[in-house]
């Protein structure tokens, strides 16, 4: 293989007897004027006294094309060959880009970050057109992360506001004591407490829905207050509902209706933690946190006295 070619100024051939001529006088065949073959020495440029000119072309060192070809217009790279990597940059070549240059930066203040929401729920929530009302309380317990997902964004007032106030009317006739006064009374004082208690078991589930609704609130929720109150309500009144229907015909003390008492205490636990999680995108640990003051209030203050 040849050595690389340079472009220097001609060599004319050393007169005889001259320098660099075999066999004159300082003109050895290693001396500073010798030539090699045809007359032309390719590394004289490098001994003292001899100066060298800088490559337009075909310099090896920076992958440029060999002498009497034409070099790539400016800022566009040679095609592909054997010793280009996919890209076609071979490491050379004035104007050509290497491949990390060819890739598009985000614009300023976007970040290919995943946005957090509150509590760190992995799955998205799939929202939902309004339920129907036989569609929501099947729902809620047949399908209850579902039916939360979908009512995540809507508002239950109606439904809750019918349920609260039917719970009323049954609590009343379900306590023995009040349901002996209901009944032994006349008719407009039977009403008034009928009334009286319907409105007031209303007032306290949307009070229960609003202590969970702030507590989730700090700890981190992003529910919406509409559907967490009207939530709260349904399932604080939904799941005792069963309870109070056999309190109608069975003595408050008997095994079937405190068995059924506590089991569906356990069930409004369950739901509304569900709810809480799902609705304020929380974990079960923060969930249950927010719906513990609810579910003791429903402990205290109507499971037990009706229980006992």
């Amino acid at each position: 293989m040849d050595g690389p070619e340079y472009f220097t100024a001609a060599h004319p051939t050393a007169a005889p007897g001259g320098p660099g001529t075999p066999g004159t006088p300082g003109g050895g065949a290693g001396g500073p004027g010798s030539t090699v073959g045809d007359g032309y020495d390719p590394y004289a440029a490098d001994r003292p006294g001899s100066t060298r000119a800088f490559p337009t072309a075909g310099d090896p060192y920076r992958g440029g094309a060999p002498y009497g070809q034409q070099q790539p217009p400016y800022g566009q790279g040679h095609g592909q060959g054997p010793d280009q990597g996919q890209y076609g940059y071979d490491g050379g070549g004035y104007g050509q880009q290497p491949p990390y240059a060819q890739e598009q930066q985000p614009p300023y203040g976007q970040d290919n970050v995943t946005v957090y929401r509150a509590g760190g729920q992995s799955a998205p929530h799939v929202s939902g057109p309004r339920p129907q009302w036989r569609e929501l309380f099947v729902g809620i317990f047949r399908t209850p992360t579902a039916i939360f997902d979908r009512t995540r964004d809507h508002q239950v007032w109606l439904p809750a506001l019918s349920v609260s106030l039917l719970y009323g009317v049954l609590a009343v006739l379900g306590i023995g004591l009040t349901h002996d006064d209901i009944v032994n009374s006349t008719f407009s004082v039977a009403l008034t407490g009928l009334l009286a208690a319907a409105i007031g078991f209303t007032v306290a589930g949307a009070v229960f829905g609003a202590v969970t609704y702030a507590l989730a609130r700090q700890l981190g929720g992003d529910g919406p207050w509409k559907s967490t109150v009207g939530l709260a309500a349904l399932i604080g009144w939904l799941t005792d509902a069963p309870r109070l229907l056999l309190d109608l015909v069975l003595p408050s003390g008997s095994a079937v209706v405190q068995v059924v008492g506590w089991a569906t205490w356990m069930l409004c636990a369950y739901l509304l933690t569900t709810m809480v999680r799902r609705v304020h995108d929380l974990p079960w640990g923060k969930a249950a946190a927010a719906a513990a003051l609810q579910l003791l209030a429903l402990l205290v203050l109507i499971k037990l006295p009706t229980l006992g």
